[in-house]
């Protein structure tokens, strides 16, 4: 489920996995550690200075090393504002490094033909290690929730 926001011309997106029934089979829990270890590599790399492009290899090599790395999309993240989707894009040939201050997705998801996926967005705010690295904006569960 993708759920976004807008409060007085500025936009947030969220987005969360659920199971249908009464338990996750085992392959979805493996699916679903898999893109939270990756989301996670990706929201610890929100340093500002750092390369996009690094923030994107960083999500990537989590699901490369599963075998996922050709399943995601375009880019693992975008800049969140005025606009949903705007810059900065956190893509494998993404230039520029990030500035402080900026609020951006990192929002990986897998999907496997046939079978389902699983996506985990949340929208951070850049910050330097000094002041608490990532601000994660997004405070819902990250748990794995059968409904």
């Amino acid at each position: 489920m993708c759920l976004g926001a807008d409060y007085h011309g500025y936009h947030s997106e969220v987005a969360r996995t659920f199971v249908i029934g009464s338990s996750p089979a085992d392959w979805q829990i493996e699916l679903y550690e898999q893109v939270f270890a990756a989301q996670r590599a990706g929201r610890e790399a929100l340093v500002p200075g750092t390369p996009y492009r690094e923030v994107d290899r960083a999500v990537r090599r989590v699901l490369d090393a599963a075998g996922h790395a050709e399943r995601l999309g375009p880019w693992v993240g975008h800049g969140v504002g005025l606009e949903n989707g705007e810059d900065p894009r956190l893509a494998p040939s993404a230039m520029g490094k990030l500035d402080a201050c900026v609020p951006v997705t990192v929002d990986p998801g897998v999907h496997l033909p046939g079978r389902g996926g699983v996506r985990i967005d949340d929208t951070l705010v850049v910050r330097p290690e000094a002041d608490g690295g990532p601000e994660l904006l997004t405070i819902t569960t990250k748990e794995l929730l059968a409904l």
